[in-house]
């Protein structure tokens, strides 16, 4: 019994104060509005979110870039040199530029 009565006045305390902080904070017009608790959690699920989502990402460039680094290891390196071909001479265009003839009127 002495257990429920604890209860029941700690309860009324809470209550109390939430009243007293709503009178604070809106004064006469405390009815229609009141503090949402609810805003909090809001705020906290988004600044939540948002760390999952760079925790996304940050995992995908991590990802990325050890997949870019062990397909370069696993590429063969070239350790001769390229053969080089035969130089030839470049040909130059001997194209004339085709002459416009006057028309009469």
């Amino acid at each position: 019994m002495p257990r429920e009565y604890n209860h029941q006045v700690i309860e009324s305390v809470s209550v109390r104060r939430q009243r007293l902080r709503d009178a604070m904070l809106f004064g006469a017009e405390r009815a229609r509005h009141s503090l949402d608790e609810g805003v909090g959690k809001l705020f906290a699920s988004v600044a939540l979110a948002a760390v999952i989502c760079a925790g996304c990402v940050g995992w995908s460039f991590i990802d990325r870039e050890l997949a870019k680094e062990k397909q370069q290891q696993n590429q063969p390196t070239q350790t001769t040199s390229p053969t080089t071909s035969p130089t030839t001479t470049p040909t130059t265009n001997h194209s004339t530029k085709p002459t416009k003839t006057p028309t009469s009127r």
